[in-house]
C-alpha cells in the first residue's frame, strides 16, 4: 500500500513539474502479453499465460530540464511488473529496471545509478533471434545481451562522432573492505554509416551475486562447470538443482561481444558473436555463442525474421533456431507469432533463453503469439 500512495504522489509530481517550459517530464511504458506453448518443460508439455516477453512490462518516467548553454540535466525512474498478477518485477524493487539522474552536454551523458551495461546498448541490437518472442537470448543471458543491470553505477556515453559512439561505466560494490568483490565495469561502442551499423562491448563481473548471481543448470541445463557438480538427477529423473537458491561462485565473468548489420531495401542482415569467460576454482571455462540472422519487412506492417545460434561450452553445444512474424496494428501496438527451438549435445536438458526450466530431454521447443503495446 505504501508503495502505491508513494507512486501515485511521483506520479502527481511529474506532471506538475512538466508543466514549466524549461523542463519537460514524459510518462512512458510498455504492455506485451499471449499465451505460451512449451513442448517439454520439466518433463512435461505445457499452456502458459506470459508476458513481458518480447517487450519487458515497465512503467517509467524520463525527465530532462535544460540547464542553458547546451547543458542540461536528466533522470529515469523505470520499473517492472507482471500483467498476469499486477506484482513488480526484479524482487518487487519501486524502479528495479532502471533509475539514475545525471547531465549532458555536447561531449556526452554522465549518469548515476542502476543502469543497463554495454552488452545491451551496443551489442544486443545484432541479436536476431531475440526480435522475434524474445526467448531467443543467447544461452543463459550470461553475455547480457538480453538486458542486465548493473547497480552503483557511474555510467558515460558520449554523443556520436561521424557515426562512432563510446562509453564507458563503473559499478561499485558498496562493500566495506572489499571494493574488489561485487564490483563490475563495462565499456564498448557502436558505428553507423548509411546501411553499415556495428557494435562491441566488454564487461567484467568479479566474483557476482544478486543481479549477477549465475544458477548453470536453470539457465543451460547442464550437470557441471569448472569442474563442479551443479545438479543431480534421481533414479525417477528427478533433478536437483544445487544452485537454484544460492549463487554457483566464481572469481569472475568477462564477457567479449561484437556485431555488425547491414541493410539492404527491405532486408537486414546481421550477425553476432560473444565469448563469456568464467574464472573460478582453479580452471577457466568459456561460453561461446555464434549468431547470424535476418529481419524483412515484408509490408509497412508486417516484418519476419528467421536467425540461428550455436553455442559451445565445456565439450557441449547446443543449436538453436527463431522464427517470427510481426504485425503492426498501429505505430504502438502489434501481434506476433513466434517458434524458439533448441536441441542440445547428449548429457545435457535443453533451456531457452533463461526463460523456462529446463527440459528433461536434449529439446525444447517454445510457440507464443501475442501482443503488445507501448505508450
Amino acid at each position: 500500500m505504501k508503495k502505491k500512495w508513494w507512486l501515485a504522489g511521483m506520479t502527481c509530481l511529474l506532471v506538475h513539474a512538466g508543466a514549466h517550459a524549461q523542463s519537460s517530464v514524459t510518462l512512458y511504458g510498455a504492455a506485451d502479453a499471449g499465451i505460451n506453448f512449451l513442448s517439454n518443460t520439466g518433463g512435461s508439455h505445457a499452456w502458459q499465460f506470459a508476458d513481458g516477453a518480447f517487450q519487458p512490462n515497465e512503467l517509467g518516467f524520463r525527465g530532462i530540464e535544460d540547464l542553458g548553454g547546451g547543458n542540461r540535466a536528466l533522470f529515469v525512474l523505470e520499473n517492472g511488473y507482471h500483467l498476469g498478477t499486477g506484482q513488480l518485477n526484479q524482487g518487487g524493487a519501486l524502479f528495479g529496471r532502471q533509475a539514475y539522474v545525471g547531465l549532458g552536454n555536447s561531449l556526452g551523458t554522465l549518469t548515476f545509478g542502476i543502469q543497463y551495461d554495454f552488452a545491451l546498448d551496443f551489442t544486443a541490437l545484432f541479436n536476431t533471434s531475440a526480435y522475434g518472442s524474445g526467448y531467443g537470448v543467447h544461452l543463459g543471458n550470461f553475455d547480457r545481451q538480453g538486458g542486465a543491470r548493473l547497480q552503483n553505477a557511474v555510467k558515460f556515453v558520449s554523443n556520436a562522432y561521424h557515426g562512432l559512439v563510446v562509453g564507458a561505466m563503473y559499478s561499485f560494490s558498496n562493500r566495506a573492505g572489499d571494493f574488489h568483490s561485487g564490483s563490475a565495469w563495462s565499456s564498448g561502442f557502436s558505428y553507423t554509416m548509411g546501411p553499415f551499423a556495428a557494435g562491441g562491448n566488454y564487461t567484467r563481473l568479479n566474483s557476482p551475486s544478486g543481479l549477477g548471481a549465475i544458477d548453470p543448470y536453470a539457465a543451460m541445463g547442464v550437470t557441471s562447470m569448472l569442474g563442479q557438480t551443479v545438479a543431480t538427477a534421481g533414479p525417477n529423473g528427478t533433478v536437483t538443482d544445487l544452485y537454484s537458491a544460492t549463487p554457483f561462485p566464481v572469481e569472475s565473468q568477462s564477457i567479449y561481444g561484437i556485431g555488425a548489420s547491414w541493410t539492404i531495401d527491405k532486408l537486414v542482415f546481421a550477425g553476432d558473436f560473444s565469448d563469456t569467460v568464467f574464472k573460478g576454482f582453479g580452471r577457466t571455462s568459456s561460453l561461446r555463442v555464434y549468431e547470424p540472422g535476418i529481419r524483412y519487412l515484408l509490408s509497412p506492417a508486417t516484418t519476419l525474421i528467421a536467425a540461428y545460434q550455436y553455442s559451445t561450452f565445456e565439450g557441449h553445444h547446443w543449436h538453436e533456431a527463431a522464427l517470427s512474424a510481426h504485425y503492426l496494428l498501429s505505430k504502438r501496438t502489434e501481434l506476433y507469432a513466434s517458434v524458439d527451438w533448441m536441441r542440445a549435445s547428449e548429457g545435457v536438458d535443453a533451456v531457452i533463453g533463461y526463460s523456462f526450466t529446463p527440459s528433461s530431454s536434449r529439446n525444447q521447443t517454445a510457440t507464443r503469439i501475442a501482443m503488445k503495446h507501448t505508450w
